[in-house]
This record gives structure tokens, sequence and C-alpha cells, in this order.
């Protein structure tokens, strides 16, 4: 009943849109619509460029199609477009009815300028919004930022704003105001990625060349999204070249990448083309150096082969515009990451994992003030390891399968409403465990494949209003749904943000979202694996629930040149997951029963300052946080610590960032990061006591000991640090090349990636007299050296 009603005003909504005559629009008479779209020299759609009335203090921001609505009184006007690597772009318009442009920015002339020099609209509109919690990064500037071996990773990047916590040395896992890896939401053109990591998460699955730009949303979610707790990380892939046919590529320490772009059907003259497309490619090549190791090793004696490990990806996008008022955009997405061991014994283990990814998007204009996106997608996971002995094989699998459709319009009736609604229908199949052995013989052969299906769906309506020069709201709502089987959940999402600007240079906000998370992760480390198990929501297992509140203060400093922002939340959850100890996760059809449900909460305070003119430029941030769970005894057990208060190992209280570029002249810059953590969380043994007369003893004498364990994550590792730098020199007489040097770790640092006991024992009579705790770093300094270029 309540999916039936929300379904009718929503309905009744988009009728009043699509009803609404042109001439309505206008009927005041010194009022017009001044609509169009950005783009690049190449073509490209530039959402996020800002179209800016300096005179009337007015404006606004492309989306996610490069298309923008104003609404202006009659006569002439003098309007300004940026963004960020692009040169700016005054235009006088003179309004006497509605007006639809085209707008094609040119990229900046100075190569390396273009990442760093960037006009302060752009915190003038992150001051002027009523969304907070927010981060944009342009691959341009992650590009320049140091890299471990020279591979650029845009989550990486993420992980030097405030709020957002790695999940251990080196990995690209995001843990965001306290929420688990499971709990952000990743979307790659609007379709879900759900293992978003190479190498067991050293690196992400998003090559450089092929992404745009990234937003990570930590609070204050937009109605438009759902179905995680902590995060939305939203990647836009790059549109090809419109104009010219072009290679780019770059050859670094560990893999190489190659893209190739240009327009589809173009035309004669000085027509634009219909579209344009981009293929783009990466492989790293660990396993051509381990192949030839083994193979000049091979025949000595006791010779350890090292196993075989390589991934690569492949990306691909094109879009077509079919007339004035349509364009079609197609994605698609390959990643694989194989690893393979062949021992001289005839023992042999295969596992690969990977993700593909494809949708299709239709964007249609009915009116300067209102547009819809339609798309369908499907996004699919999975992974499958594979042991061999001799005649006798074993194989472990899972995966994940969504088939998703969704429509989006957005609606301006006026100059003070922006009304955005959707719908959106996904449907789940969860491969949870497939298991086969057989021998070469037919004696063994069984199988078995557990597998649940599931449907969610999500209806939304949201209206930003600008109450008054001074304030602005935001109100949303989503109502979301899910069943499996028999079981069937739902819930009503309320969203609410508020902005008020003392004046031109400070303004104050606050923000509240429920949200509710109806797929979950199931795995028993902190650490996102390949391994890991997505399950539904189902019989015993509720959705779970988060609810954050935020407000905090920004102001603009210096002319416009830094934007500093505060920001203090709480998060509070409930039906959190964990599992009881010894749980049997695999290929296990009573799963259910293994769960155990608690409670969350976290708290923090984020201070940024983030500078964006001249030729330094960067930001630093710094975060003091609080996460904290609680698991009660139940289902026969004692719960977690007994049912008291514990910190999850990702919880760290001081986070501190600091990034730097600078462009020393036209060819060179320089850029540094600095990162300091609170150590992670981990538990480790208290004490040993020795048992004696039992199988595994060395003798009576010297008992075997046993471990004394506290409660969780009561020891805490030493402090994480480390000093990244970097330059980028740009050759070719069109500075169309670079040689990017990066430093990794530069005064070596020894940070703790986990610690383990070593058994000390006495010379002379080979008894144990102790236990040494070590600790396990796994990165020295690194330095790495990429060429790039583009052709």
């Amino acid at each position: 009943m309540l999916f039936r009603s929300a379904s009718f005003y929503l309905f009744v909504f988009l009728l009043v849109g699509l009803a609404w005559p042109e001439q309505v629009l206008a009927q005041n008479v010194a009022q017009y619509i001044l609509s169009g779209t950005i783009r690049g020299s190449r073509g490209e759609a530039l959402p996020g460029a800002s179209v800016a009335v300096p005179a009337l203090n007015t404006g606004a921001a492309a989306d996610s199609v490069g298309h923008f609505v104003l609404r202006l009184p009659a006569g002439r006007h003098r309007i300004v477009v940026a963004f960020v690597g692009y040169e700016q772009m005054t235009r006088e318009v003179n309004l006497s009815k509605n007006q639809r442009l085209s707008l094609d920015l040119v990229e900046s002339g100075n190569e390396l300028g273009e990442v760093v020099v960037e006009g302060s609209v752009t915190l003038e509109e992150k001051l002027k919004t009523t969304q907070m919690g927010v981060e944009h990064i342009s691959i341009r500037e992650a590009k320049l930022l140091p890299a471990l071996f020279g591979e650029v990773d845009i989550l990486k990047t993420l992980q030097l704003k405030p709020g957002v916590q790695s999940g251990g040395e080196g990995t690209s896992g995001l843990f965001v105001r306290g929420g688990s890896s499971d709990q952000n939401l990743v979307l790659v053109d609007n379709t879900v990625v759900y293992n978003p990591n190479h190498l067991f998460g050293l690196f992400s699955v998003f090559n450089s060349d092929a992404v745009q730009s990234v937003d990570l949303y930590k609070s204050g979610f937009p109605a438009q999204f759902g179905g995680r707790l902590s995060s939305v990380v939203d990647v836009k892939l790059r549109e090809g070249d419109r104009q010219h046919y072009v290679a780019t590529g770059g050859v670094g320490l560990i893999s190489s990448r190659l893209t190739y772009e240009g327009p589809i059907n173009r035309g004669g003259g000085a027509r634009p083309a219909k579209g344009s497309f981009i293929v783009s490619g990466r492989r790293t090549y660990f396993d051509v150096f381990t192949r030839a190791l083994n193979k000049a090793n091979e025949k000595k004696v006791n010779y350890s082969p090292i196993p075989d490990y390589y991934f690569y990806d492949f990306n691909a996008k094109a879009n077509y515009t079919l007339g004035e008022k349509d364009q079609l955009f197609l994605t698609g997405y390959l990643g694989r990451d194989v690893f393979g061991f062949s021992s001289t014994g005839g023992f042999n283990f295969d596992f690969s994992w990977g993700n593909t990814v494809g949708a299709l998007r239709w964007n249609h204009v009915f009116s300067p003030r209102l547009f819809v996106n339609t798309t369908v997608s499907v996004s699919d996971y999975k992974y499958n390891l594979t042991n061999r002995l001799d005649q006798f094989s074993f194989g472990l699998g899972s995966r994940i399968t969504d088939y998703t459709g969704r429509t989006d319009f957005e609606y301006t009736p006026n100059d003070r409403h922006l009304l955005k609604a959707g719908a959106m229908l996904i449907q789940h199949r969860f491969g949870v465990g497939r298991l086969d052995a057989n021998s070469s013989d037919g004696r063994i052969n069984f199988g078995s494949d557990i597998a649940y299906f599931g449907q969610e769906g999500a209806l939304y309506a949201s209206d930003n209003y600008r109450a008054t020069d001074k304030l602005q709201l935001e109100g949303g709502l989503r109502l979301t749904g899910f069943r499996s089987g028999s079981n069937q959940y739902g819930g009503l999402e309320p969203r609410a943000a508020a902005r008020y600007a003392l004046n031109d240079r400070t303004s104050f906000k606050l923000n509240y979202a429920l949200m509710y998370q109806y797929v979950h992760l199931v795995t028993n480390s902190g650490a996102t694996l390949p391994t890991d198990i997505w399950y539904p929501s189902r019989e015993s297992v509720k959705p779970q629930r988060s609810q954050q509140a935020s407000t905090g203060a920004s102001f603009l400093l210096g002319k416009g040149k830094y934007l500093l922002t505060n920001e203090v939340y709480y998060k509070w959850g409930q039906n959190q997951i964990d599992f009881k100890d010894g749980a049997q996760l695999f290929v296990n059809p009573e799963l259910d029963s293994e769960f155990i449900f608690g409670k969350s909460w976290s708290y923090g305070n984020e201070v940024y300052l983030e500078k964006k003119t001249g030729k330094t430029t960067g930001w630093i941030g710094y975060t003091l946080a609080w996460s904290w769970r609680n698991f009660q005894p139940q289902r026969g057990t004692n719960g977690v610590n007994n049912g008291a208060d514990f910190r999850p190992n990702y919880d760290r209280r001081h986070n501190l960032t600091v990034v730097v570029i600078h462009q020393l002249n036209a060819r060179l810059s320089f850029t540094g990061s600095f990162v300091f953590s609170s150590g992670n969380l981990t538990t480790l043994p208290l004490g040993r006591f020795g048992v004696q007369d039992i199988p595994g003893s060395s003798t009576s004498i010297d008992p075997r000991p046993v471990p004394i364990y506290p409660n969780r994550n009561t020891y805490q590792l030493i402090p994480y640090h480390r000093l990244d730098l970097g330059a980028v020199y740009k050759i070719g007489s069109r500075r169309n090349q670079d040689l990017t040097l990066s430093i990794y770790n530069a005064y070596n640092r020894r940070n703790a990636y986990f610690v383990f006991f070593d058994t000390v024992r006495d010379p002379v009579t080979d008894r144990t007299t102790g236990f040494r705790a070590q600790q396990v770093s796994l990165f020295p300094v690194i330095p790495s050296l990429t060429y790039n270029f583009r052709f």
C-alpha cells in the first residue's frame, strides 16, 4: 500500500512537470530561462562546470551530462563559465526569450597549470551548496599526487580527505566515519561495483586514464542514493574526444596502460561529431618476471616456485546524439585478477576474481526545465578458487549479479526550486556458495550450489529550495523495499539539509539522513578480501540501519583563495552484523544462524583547509573521531566481549593529512603528501599457560603453550605516518608527454601491518623460555618512474 501511494504522488508530480507549458515558464515577461550544455574542447561533457552571473550573484553547476539551467530577468547579462583545467569563458547574452546555449571550453594552454590553477568559483559553490561532507577530486589532480609503484589510484586519493580511514598499509579500502568497508556504495556511471579492488586491496579497479572525476558523499546523502550506510563513491568515466583521434597511455613500474578515443560520425566542416568513444586497457606484468625466474630455476633442487599473479581491466564508453533532445551513453567495464601456483609435487592452486559492468543510459530533454535519465545496467562480481592435487580437484566460488533499471527526473519550475524524483528496481542473484569436488577416476564427484534471489526497489523525491538569498533548504524522502523469498522489508529514508549564509564569506550548514542496507558482506576479517560473500536480508537477518546528523561552518578566507570548513557529526546504527566465534561462513545453507546483531555509534570533528589558486595549492585535513560497537549476549553466545562496548579495529582517534602541489614552471611541478594516524586496533594474547601430556606437546617437561586472549581490540599498534614525494616533468614540443617520479614512504618509516609472536627457546635445552612480539611491515621506501604520453 505504501509503495502504491508513493507511486501515485510521484506520478502526479511528473505529470505536472510534463504538462507545464513553455509559455507558463515565461509568463512573467521579465523572466526567462537560459539553459544549455557545457563541453570541453574535445567535445566531452563537463559535469560540475559552473555558470555564474556575477552581477546577480547567482549561478548553476552542470549535471552529469553537462546540462545547466538558469532563470534570469530579461536583458543583457555577462555570464562566466569555468571548470578546472579549462580557460575561463566570459560571454554576453541578451535574453528576450527562453534561450539554449552550447558552450565549448578550451583546455588551459599551460598543460601543467590545468590542475593547479582554478578559479575560486569552485570554492564559492562549495560554500553556497547545502551539501555537507562532500569531496570532489578530478583525475588531473589525482595524477599529480605521488603513488605507490607509480600506479595512480583514485580511492587512495580519497583516503587523504578528512573522515576517511584506510584499512591498513597500502590498501585502497575505505572506512568512512566509523562505518565498515561494505557500507560504502561504489558506483561507476551509476552502476554498482561490488569489489573495487585489485591485488588483494592494494589498488583500486579504476584506471586513471578512463576516469574523469569522483565524488565522495560522507553525509547529507542526496535522496537519489541509497542502499549503503556510510558513504557514496560516485565515479564518472570520461567521454571520448569528439574532434580528434587520440592515443594516450603510460608505462610504469608494475603496469602499462593504453587508451584510444575519437569521434563517431564526424560531421564535415564546422559540424560537430554526433558522438564519441573511448576504450582503455591496463595490465600488470608481475607474471612475466615470475615465470622467467621460475623457468630459470626449475631444475634446482628444493626450489620453491614463485606464485603467478597479474590483473587487467578494460573500460569502454560511447555516447551518441540522436537529436537535439536525446543522447545515448554506453558504458562497459571488465576486470580480472588471476593468481596461480604450481609445484613440482603435483599441487596446483588457481584463484581468479573480478567485476563485469555494463550500462546503457538515455538522456531526454523535455524542456529547458525538465529532463530525464533512464538507465539499464548489469553488474556481476565473482570469484573461483580451484585446488588440484594429482588426480583430485576441489573448487570453491561465490557470485553476486544485479540487473538494474532506474529513471531519474530533474525539474526546475522556477529559480527557487530544483526538484528531483525517480525510481529504481534491482533484481539480485546471490551465489553465496558453490562447491565441487571430483577425481579423474570418477569415484569422487559431488557439488553444492547455494543461491538466493532478491528484489530491491526505491522511489524518491527531493526539493532544493532557495527560501531567501541567505537561506537554502533541501528535503528529500526515499521509500525503499526488499524481498527475498517470503521475507519482506522496507522503510522510509528522510533526508534534510539547510544552509544559512551569514555573508558572502561565511555559511552554516546542518543535515540529517537515515539509510537502510539490505545486502551484507560476509567476512571474517577487517579488510575486504576476494573471498568475501555478499548475503541478502532474509529470515532472521534484518536490514542494517543508520542515522547521521551533522553540522558545520564554512569560511572563505584570503580574498576567496582558501576555504576552511569545520564539521561535527554523530552517527548511530542498528542491526549491525558480526559472527559467532567459530562461524562456518563457506557453503553453509544455514548461514543465517551464524550471525549476531548489535548497535554502533561514532562521532567526531573534521577540520579542512583547501587552496585552489596560485602556484601552490593543496589541502590540510584533521579528524578527531571515536567509533564504538556493542553486541549483547544472544543466540547461545556471550555476544562480543560479554556484551561490553568495544572499538572496531579501524577506529582511529587522530588522523592528519597534508597535501601540497607546487608548480615551479611551465614544465615542472612538485607534489608531496604526509599522513599521520593513530595505530590500528588488534587483539593480542595477554599471556600463555602450559598444558602437559596432550598430543602436540614436545615433552611432558616442555608443555604446549596455550594463549590467553583478552577482550577484542584491546591493543593498539604504533602510530602510522608516511611522507610521499613526487615530481612531474613535461617533455615534448607540445608538452604532451611527461615523466612522473614518485617516492612512496620517503623517509622509510616501517609502519606496522600486523604483529605476531615468535617463540624464544633456550639454546642448550631447546625448551621454550618465552615469546617475542615481532612487527611485520609491508613497504619500505619505494621509488618509481612512469612515462605518460598523449598523441
